[in-house]
């Protein structure tokens, strides 16, 4: 079965930036839905028309991934709003109650740096501003379901990043 929107493609893949440092690496296939909201839109252009075990080779501009750099979204925050066990690194949906009533309410924001007063949180995807190499491998190609194409979803984004516990460095 050739991509095309509406299926749902198991991937693996190896990103880097334009410096050739890895990323991320994704060795167990993951399921996608083409057509959704799982994938970027280069990403899913480039795939149109592919079967199982093609390879492609992509590079993404900031513009076709997560954006430009916004330091807009960086904010500094009273280190007294935030629990004891704060820990660079973790994710907030939204500045937590008494922070700057002028941040988005629907980002997910970063704990970039902790200092005795104040934290540093950052509203930027992860990857934003930075152009990203991708090697991606098609390893299955199946027809949606109705309910993943109600949902928009095989249920994983292209690094969709989620709130997620310390220590935990995982992008997808």
């Amino acid at each position: 079965m050739e991509i095309s929107q509406q299926c749902v493609v198991g991937l693996t893949w190896t990103l880097k930036d334009t410096l050739g440092e890895e990323l991320d690496v994704l060795e167990e296939p993951v399921e996608f839905l083409v057509g959704g909201g799982d994938l970027l839109a280069k990403i899913e252009e480039a795939l149109q028309g592919h079967e199982p075990g093609a390879t492609l080779n992509l590079h993404l501009e900031p513009e076709e991934a997560f954006g430009d750099y916004d330091e807009q979204l960086v904010f500094l925050e009273a280190r007294s709003l935030f629990p004891a066990g704060l820990e660079e690194g973790m994710t907030f949906e939204g500045l937590p109650e008494g922070g700057n009533a002028d941040a988005p309410k629907n980002l997910l924001f970063t704990v970039t740096e902790i200092y005795p007063e104040h934290v540093v949180l950052d509203g930027n995807h992860p990857l934003a501003g930075i152009a990203l190499r991708i090697a991606l491998k098609v390893h299955t190609v199946r027809e949606a379901t109705e309910e993943e194409i109600g949902e928009g979803t095989a249920g994983t984004g292209f690094f969709r990043v989620t709130p997620q516990a310390p220590g935990s460095s995982s992008l997808h």
